[in-house]
């Protein structure tokens, strides 16, 4: 019963701070006392948490400041180009960078509005929200103040209060990683399903703030921004405002990655780095030269032979490495003592980590592989310079096929199933244990320091040359011991997954990585919202 009226109060405050967003030319309201006199909240320097019990903090409901009291950051131009990029295109970034020079003699409240205008026009709802949900998270994640997020964790209730940003950007990010339970931020016309670019205007209703009294609310923000006419007006509500001066704000330290609310496993998007206007600036720069270099990389890989390949991509900026290399210098595979005469080809097991995967592995055996592909585009598939073997999600049929393979040769298999950019392995699926008595782990890291090589959009065929893009991208390789599939513990035979899951916790403690049993069909659904299947016309 006692959640009803605060649902009550906050639906009726949610609707207000709408209102006064959309409109923001409007009067100026006040709580006013039993006598009718115009109140004003306490403004009070400091945390809320630092400055009260826990038994008053727990009773209260906090209005948050998101850009003053949460994110570190003064600038929101990152998650805009992040917007007018991912959902749109270069072109669109490109002119959003071109604007910026003039947008930093403006207010915050109009350059907001213009980026808004040039981000958002044309964009389909469809395209936004994915972004919203798939990739800006990671750079909020990389925002946020360890001291801000303290704040939010002392009150059992938020409410998010956004003043540039618009929701659309923000409420996936704050309900599902801070946990907050509404968000209230500026709103962006659509017509037909398209954005036009514009704050969305309510109509003249005029709502009482009588409705909000006996609801104990507290504001934090900062002060650098409290008495713009706009934030004044978000926490006329509030009984008390907590806030921090700039020069606190600067002393926030980052949110180490093991104090996130919640993991940060799956996220999406090409760019690898916070998008600045300078960093932006030196990407532009840098694709005139990317592409002709992605071009040649690719030439090199596919039609060289590794011998060859490998040493002119190390002079193109391509770096390699290498751990317990099987190669000895007599150029045969060597996997140590205990290998044996198989007749069968060896089953390489390893994490993955882009498509090129399997390529470096046969590139550091030095000699061709075939590699199984879960819907990878015809694309990558032409372009693959080692024999790919398509599976078709049906259990006895994928079986026979990577059976044939192993009978020609050597296989690379990766279990995962799909590609996982942070430190973590995906499940691995347990079919790979009973086609041999033994398997070979390889143990994959890479890094993308301008762009990502992997995606989940429609453009995967684009995954390899994205990667290349890169100016100096890197791959380390390291070999592992073999492992035996039939494993007895105290009398008993191990199950296939079992089996898998001891091979998945090997490699997750050569690569430092945390093991877990998400699958790819949960990336898909959490980032894409579908099974993962690609058009293979592409």
């Amino acid at each position: 019963m006692a959640s009803k009226p605060f649902s009550k109060s906050v639906f009726t405050f949610y609707r207000f701070v709408r209102r006064r967003l959309g409109n923001p030319t409007g009067q100026h309201h006040h709580h006013r006392s039993t006598s009718g006199t115009p109140t004003y909240p306490e403004i009070i320097e400091g945390c809320p948490v630092a400055c009260k019990d826990d038994a008053q903090v727990q009773n209260e409901v906090l209005i948050l400041d998101i850009e003053g009291g949460l994110l570190r950051s003064q600038s929101l131009f990152p998650y805009f180009i992040l917007v007018a990029t991912e959902a749109g295109s270069f072109l669109r970034g490109l002119i959003l960078l071109c604007l910026y020079p003039l947008l930093s003699f403006l207010t915050q409240e109009v350059q907001s509005r213009v980026m808004a205008m040039v981000c958002f026009l044309g964009l389909t709802e469809e395209k936004v929200t994915r972004v919203a949900r798939a990739t800006l998270p990671k750079h909020f994640l990389e925002d946020i103040g360890r001291e801000g997020l303290e704040v939010v964790r002392g009150f059992k209730r938020v409410v998010g209060l956004s003043r540039l940003i618009p929701r659309v950007m923000l409420e996936d990010f704050l309900k599902e990683y801070i946990g907050l339970e509404m968000v209230v931020g500026r709103e962006l016309k659509i017509v037909r399903g398209r954005y036009v670019g514009l704050l969305e205007m309510e109509g003249e209703r005029r709502l009482s703030l009588d409705k909000l009294e006996g609801t104990e609310m507290v504001g934090f923000g900062s002060s650098s921004s409290y008495f713009n006419h706009n934030h004044h007006q978000l926490f006329t509500c509030c009984k008390e405002v907590y806030l921090v001066t700039p020069e606190q704000k600067k002393q926030w330290s980052t949110l180490p990655r093991d104090q996130y609310p919640r993991p940060l496993i799956f996220h999406d998007g090409r760019l690898a780095f916070k998008p600045t206007p300078q960093a932006t600036l030196a990407m532009f720069m840098w694709l005139p030269f990317a592409v002709p270099l992605t071009l040649l990389r690719t030439l090199i890989f596919v039609n060289l032979p590794y011998s060859i390949s490998l040493p002119i991509g190390s002079a193109s900026g391509v770096t390699t490495r290498v751990i317990n290399n099987p190669i000895p210098a007599t150029g045969n595979t060597n996997h140590g003592a205990l290998a044996q005469p198989n007749p069968q080809g060896h089953l390489y097991v390893c994490n993955h980590r882009t498509l090129l995967d399997p390529v470096y592995i046969s590139a550091m055996l030095n000699k061709k592989v075939s590699a199984v592909t879960y819907s990878v585009s015809r694309i990558s598939e032409l372009l693959s310079p080692i024999q790919t073997i398509r599976l078709t999600r049906n259990r006895d049929e994928d079986r026979r096929r990577m059976e044939h393979s192993l009978q020609k040769g050597d296989l690379v298999i990766c279990p995962e199933g799909t590609t996982c950019r942070e430190p973590y392995l995906l499940r691995f699926s347990p079919l790979f244990i009973e086609l041999v008595d033994e398997v070979y782990p390889v143990a994959l890291v890479n890094w993308s320091y301008m762009f990502y090589g992997t995606s989940t959009g429609r453009s995967k065929y684009m995954d390899h040359f994205y990667y290349f893009m890169n100016p100096h991208p890197a791959y380390v390789i390291e070999f592992m011991d073999r492992m035996p599939t039939h494993v007895v513990i105290n009398g008993r035979r191990c199950e296939s997954y079992d089996v898998a899951n001891m091979v998945q916790g090997e490699i997750s403690r050569v690569l430092g990585f945390e093991p877990t049993k998400l699958t790819r069909k949960d990336k898909y659904m959490i980032l894409a919202g579908n099974d993962g299947v690609v058009d293979t016309k592409q």
